[in-house]
């Protein structure tokens, strides 16, 4: 399913908490972000938009940032969740869960 092409605007939504879930798993840069996402069947998630979701995240003080020698190669900008990023991916992920919940619910009762 990496190869599947999602709607722009499907994305928007859930994208903040997909980077957020991944973030869960410990400190990592954009590019390896983006790679999980790809994998995770989201589909290809250009620089232009992963990158200011970072930096929005990081603004909001949801995500701490540090730059680490590349090897062999440039530096690379890690991000890490704060606590503050850990409770509110909790509870943004309860209410994205719920929101989906009843949008599935609405939109299968179409073929009723």
């Amino acid at each position: 399913m990496a190869d599947q092409t999602w709607p722009g605007d499907w994305l928007r939504g859930p994208l903040v908490l997909a980077v957020m879930r991944i973030l869960l798993d410990g400190p990592t840069y954009g590019y390896a972000i983006g790679t999980r996402l790809e994998e995770a069947g989201l589909g290809s998630i250009k620089g232009g938009t992963l990158y200011p979701l970072l930096s929005r995240l990081d603004a909001s003080g949801l995500v701490v940032t540090q730059w680490e020698q590349g090897e062999g190669g440039p530096g690379r900008k890690y991000f890490e969740l704060t606590p503050e990023g850990r409770a509110d991916f909790a509870a943004r992920s309860a209410q994205w869960c719920e929101f989906a919940r009843l949008t599935t619910t609405f939109i299968g009762e179409a073929g009723s």
